[in-house]
C-alpha cells in the first residue's frame, strides 16, 4: 500500500474507531470495522476482537476478511492464546511464530487451529480505557514474524487503533446513559405537567382548592392501582371517572373534618 494511502486509511480507522455517538449503534458492526482496518493496514489474513467482562468472554468479533477463520481462532483461545495473554497482562503480545509457539507447547489448541488455516504469526494488544481492560484485539498473519523495526511499529499502530476503539465503546456507553437519563427526566417533567394541568382543571370545575383536587387524584390512583399521571391524562382527555374522583374528594373532606 502506498504510504500516503496507508496514512489516509489509518486516519479513517482512528476516526471510525472513536465515532460512536450515534443512535442505533451496534458494537458488533463497529468492532468488525475496526478489525477490517487492521487487516487492510497490515495486509494480514484476518483479525479479531474479544470483549471480556469480569473474566468472562462476552463477545467475539471477526474481520469481514476470512470472518469464519477469525471467529474460529478467537473461539480456539478459550484454553489460552494471544488475546487472553494480552488481556491478563494488560500489555501487548509481540509477534510470535505459530510454529515456535506450538513447539514450546504454548496455546496448544489455538496453534493447531491457526496452522490448519495457514496462519504463521500472530500478535495481540489490549483493548483498554484508562486502567479498565475491555478485552483484546489480535491479528493473524500468513507470514513469519521477523525482528525488523516495522513489526514494532505495526504493534504500536494496532495498539493506537485498539485504544481508539475502547474510547469509542466507553463514549457510547456514556452517551446511552445520558440519553436514558435525559429521557427519564423529560418523562418525569411531562408527567408533572399533566398532573398540574389536571389538578387545575378539577379545581376549577369543582370550585375548590388545587391541593384538594390533587388529593382526590392521588387517592383515586391509589385505590384503583393506576399511575397518577395516567389518571391526570384521563382528566385532560375528558374521559376520567368524574363520579369516582368526586367520591375521593368527598372522602378527603370527611377525613379533614373528622
Amino acid at each position: 500500500m502506498h504510504p500516503s494511502t496507508r496514512e489516509i486509511r489509518l486516519a479513517q480507522a482512528l476516526v471510525e474507531a472513536a465515532d460512536t455517538l450515534t443512535d442505533g449503534f451496534e458494537s458488533a458492526h463497529h468492532l468488525r470495522r475496526v478489525a477490517d482496518h487492521c487487516v487492510h493496514l497490515l495486509s494480514a489474513r484476518a483479525a479479531g476482537i474479544m470483549l471480556i467482562e469480569n473474566g468472562r468472554t462476552v463477545s467475539l468479533t471477526g474481520s469481514s476478511a476470512h470472518e469464519e477463520t477469525a471467529t474460529e481462532l478467537l473461539q480456539a483461545q478459550r484454553g489460552g492464546g494471544p488475546c487472553l495473554d494480552s488481556y491478563s497482562s494488560g500489555r501487548p503480545v509481540p509477534q510470535v511464530s505459530i510454529r515456535a509457539a506450538r513447539a514450546a507447547a504454548r496455546w496448544p489448541e489455538f496453534t493447531e487451529r491457526a496452522l490448519a488455516h495457514g496462519i504463521e504469526a500472530t500478535f495481540a494488544v489490549p483493548l483498554r480505557r484508562d486502567q479498565r481492560l475491555l478485552g483484546a484485539l489480535t491479528v493473524f498473519s500468513p507470514a513469519l514474524p521477523d525482528d525488523s523495526p516495522g513489526n514494532a511499529a505495526e504493534l504500536r499502530l494496532v495498539q493506537l487503533i485498539a485504544d481508539c476503539a475502547a474510547l469509542g465503546l466507553h463514549n457510547n456507553t456514556t452517551y446511552v446513559q445520558c440519553r436514558t437519563l435525559a429521557g427519564q427526566l423529560q418523562q418525569a417533567l411531562s408527567s408533572r405537567v399533566r398532573i398540574e394541568q389536571a389538578k387545575g382543571m378539577l379545581a376549577e370545575r369543582w370550585g375548590t382548592a388545587a391541593d384538594h383536587a390533587f388529593v382526590a387524584l392521588r387517592q383515586y390512583a391509589r385505590r384503583h392501582r393506576m399511575p397518577l399521571d395516567g389518571v391526570a391524562q384521563a382528566v385532560i382527555d375528558g374521559v376520567a371517572d368524574d363520579a369516582g374522583l368526586r367520591r375521593e374528594a368527598g372522602r378527603a373532606d370527611d377525613e379533614g373534618h373528622a
